[in-house]
C-alpha cells in the first residue's frame, strides 16, 4: 500500500492568538538547520522503521506539507526537501501533492517553485473572507488577497483548492459568517475545510478567556450555541452548493476529496517528519504509531527521536470506530466483526446508548454519526473508549 507523507514547516510571519500548534514566528537563518534536519530525517526514515520493527514502502501516492506556512520558506529550501524524498521514495506519477499556503505568501517565484516540484493542490489558509475578523485573531491578508491569490493559482495550472474557515472567530456573527460563506461559494473551490473554533487554555485568546479579560478580543468570541450554529448553517450551504460533507470538518465537490487526509481516517501507512510530526505504519497483528516532540530547538539540534506507541488489536479497533466515524459514509460493523471479533462485543452496550441518544444512527450494518453527534463527536469517541475492559489494554 503507497504511503502519504507529511512534513511539518512550523514557520509563520505572525503566530495567530488562537493558534496551539507547534509553530512560531522565528528568524530566517532558523529555517536551514531545520530544513537540514528535515532531510536527514528523511533519509534515515527506513532505519527508524526497521528499528520500530515496522516496513516502509517505497511508493508514495501523497505528500502534504503543512505548518506553520510551508510557503514562507526560500524556493531552495521548498526544492532541496522535494529533491530528498524524490531520492529516498518513489513518487508515482499521480501523487497528490498539498502545500499549505498563507494567503499573501504567494509571490511569483514561489508559485514558480511550487510548479516546479509537483505541487498540484493549494490550501490556503483564509479562516474568514471578513477582514475584521481576520485582523482580530492576528492575519495579515485580507480578502482581496485571498481573491487574487486563487486566481494567481488557478492562471498557473492549480485549480485543486481548498480554503480554510474557522466558525466562532472574534467579532464573528451569523450575518459575517454568511458572507464568508457566499464567497467561497462564489470562488468555486472544491473543496472547503470549516473548523470550530477551540480556544485551547494554553494559546493567547485562551489564556485571555479563562481571565476575562478583553486583549486579543477575547469579549467578542461568539458563544458555542452560536459556533454550533455558524457549524451547521456551513454545512447545510456547501451541501446545497455542490460542496458536499464528506468529514467532519472538510467538504468537497465530486472526486475532490483530500486523498491525504483520507490516509489518516482509513488508517492507511503514513510518514511524518518534523517538528510534532506524527507517523502510522502497519505491523503484523496491529500498528505502530511515531510521534516527534514539539520542540523546534532540540529538532533542529538533531536531540529528539521519536517515541513509538505500538497498537495492538484492540486499539486497532478503536482506532479504525473513532477515525471512521469522522466520515460521513460511517463504519461498517459487520466488517469490524470479521476483523476483530469478540472484541466489539465489549462495546454493544454504548453502542447502544449512543444510539438512543441521538447521536449515533444504524442503517443496516453501517453506523454513523447524526447531526447532532458530528457536534458532540467527542462525547461520542470518549463514551466508545470508556468501556475498554480493564484487562484489555489498547496499546503494548
Amino acid at each position: 500500500m503507497p504511503l502519504g507523507i507529511y512534513i511539518s514547516v512550523p514557520f509563520c510571519r505572525t503566530k495567530c492568538s488562537y493558534c496551539n500548534f507547534a509553530s512560531d514566528v522565528f528568524s530566517n537563518n532558523v529555517f536551514d538547520a531545520y530544513v537540514s534536519r528535515v532531510c536527514d530525517d528523511i533519509a534515515k526514515s527506513r532505519s527508524v522503521a526497521v528499528d520500530a520493527a515496522a516496513t516502509v514502502e517505497r511508493e508514495v501516492d501523497s505528500i502534504f506539507l503543512g505548518g506553520g506556512t510551508p510557503s514562507i520558506l526560500a524556493p531552495v529550501q521548498l526544492e532541496r526537501i522535494f529533491a530528498t524524498l524524490h531520492d529516498h521514495f518513489e513518487v508515482v506519477p499521480n501523487a497528490e501533492i498539498t502545500v499549505e499556503v498563507a494567503p499573501g505568501t504567494l509571490n511569483m517565484g514561489m508559485l514558480s517553485t511550487l510548479m516546479g516540484v509537483g505541487v498540484n493542490r493549494v490550501s490556503l489558509g483564509v479562516q474568514s473572507f471578513v477582514d475584521q475578523e481576520s485582523r482580530a485573531v492576528g492575519r495579515l491578508h485580507t480578502r482581496q488577497t485571498t481573491l487574487d491569490d486563487i486566481l494567481r493559482l488557478r492562471r498557473s495550472g492549480i485549480d485543486n483548492l481548498n480554503v480554510d474557515l474557522i466558525a466562532g472567530l472574534p467579532h464573528q456573527t451569523a450575518e459575517s459568517w454568511e458572507q464568508s460563506l457566499r464567497d467561497v461559494v462564489a470562488t468555486g473551490v472544491p473543496h472547503v475545510s470549516v473548523y470550530m473554533l477551540e480556544v485551547d487554555e494554553d494559546s493567547r485568546l485562551g489564556q485571555e478567556l479563562i481571565a476575562g479579560g478583553t486583549r486579543y478580543h477575547a469579549h467578542f468570541v461568539p458563544n458555542d450555541d452560536a459556533v454550533a450554529d455558524f457549524y451547521l448553517a456551513a454545512c447545510e450551504q456547501l451541501d446545497a452548493a455542490g460542496v458536499m460533507q464528506y468529514e467532519i470538518s472538510n467538504f468537497a465537490r465530486a472526486s475532490c476529496e483530500s486523498r491525504h487526509n483520507l490516509k489518516y481516517w482509513t488508517r492507511q501507512p503514513y510518514l511524518g517528519f518534523g517538528v510534532d510530526a506524527h507517523s502510522m505504519l502497519l505491523v503484523p497483528g496491529g500498528a505502530v504509531r511515531l510521534a516527534m516532540p514539539d520542540s523546534l530547538e532540540a529538532f533542529t539540534a538533531g536531540n529528539t527521536s521519536p517515541t513509538v506507541t505500538r497498537i495492538d488489536s484492540r486499539g486497532a479497533l478503536e482506532e479504525e470506530f473513532f477515525l471512521g466515524l469522522r466520515l460521513n459514509r460511517g463504519v461498517d460493523l459487520d466488517a469490524l466483526n470479521d476483523r476483530f471479533g469478540i472484541a466489539l462485543k465489549h462495546h454493544e452496550a454504548a453502542l447502544s446508548e449512543l444510539i438512543a441518544d441521538g447521536l449515533l444512527v444504524l442503517d443496516a450494518s453501517r453506523i454513523r454519526l447524526t447531526t447532532r453527534g458530528r457536534l458532540l463527536s467527542n462525547e461520542v469517541f470518549q463514551r466508545f473508549l470508556e468501556v475498554a475492559p480493564a484487562d484489555q489494554p489498547r496499546v503494548m
